[in-house]
């Protein structure tokens, strides 16, 4: 007798706030050892993780926080996730205000803050540039015993449609260069390359030539 797999796509709830914060860490680190998070934070992975959980449930809202996300649940459990934002609401400026939260929350200084920073911030000068009104797709990732079962095409449809009912022409979402998986299936959901941008402060720091910008009709 076999049973039949159940998955459903629901918008995030703050229980799922530990799933999301392995899916921050885990897109942030893309096919490499390192990601953004690793270098803002300069801890071991298990209190990066606490760091990111703290930051997903803030009272400040921004692109981050786990009510922007959908997750693809497999017989209950959370299996993928990512989020969808408009850029002039929860861009960048709104994510440092809730670092700072998390920063009070957890003790920790504002030169360990400046560190981070100095550690993670050449990711600014390959930042892909989106217009104010842009509908952005953030922080994608599968758990691994989920993978290869479509569950990216669901979300990224889902994400879309989120995007469109809130009135946007164009969705965009970044790679980073050399994860060409995540590229392939990006461009299999409509997405095309339209812009990228390299560095070598970037590329020093993050083992990575830079990021390209893919960006579809919603």
């Amino acid at each position: 007798m076999t049973t039949e797999t159940q998955v459903r796509i629901v918008e995030a709830r703050r229980e799922h706030a530990g799933f999301i914060a392995w899916t921050m860490l885990t897109a942030a680190r893309s096919h490499l050892d390192v990601g953004m998070w690793d270098l803002v934070t300069g801890w071991p992975e298990a209190e990066t993780l606490r760091y990111l959980e703290a930051l997903c449930t803030t009272e400040r809202l921004h692109f981050t926080h786990y009510s922007l996300y959908l997750v693809a649940e497999v017989d209950g459990k959370p299996a993928a996730a990512l989020s969808g934002y408009v850029e002039s609401e929860n861009g960048t400026h709104t994510l440092i205000e809730a670092m700072q939260e998390v920063d009070r929350k957890l003790g920790r200084s504002e030169a360990e803050f400046a560190a981070g920073w100095m550690r993670a911030g050449s990711i600014a000068n390959v930042n892909p540039p989106h217009d104010p009104a842009n509908w952005v797709v953030e922080h994608v990732a599968t758990h691994p015993d989920f993978r290869r079962q479509g569950l990216i095409d669901r979300l990224l449809a889902a994400i879309v449609e989120r995007g469109r009912e809130r009135g946007a022409t164009t969705a965009d979402v970044g790679v980073l260069m050399g994860n060409d998986r995540a590229q392939a299936a990006y461009e299999k959901a409509g997405f095309s390359v339209v812009w990228e941008a390299e560095d070598e402060a970037f590329a020093s720091a993050y083992k990575c030539p830079g990021i390209r910008l893919l960006r579809r009709a919603v």
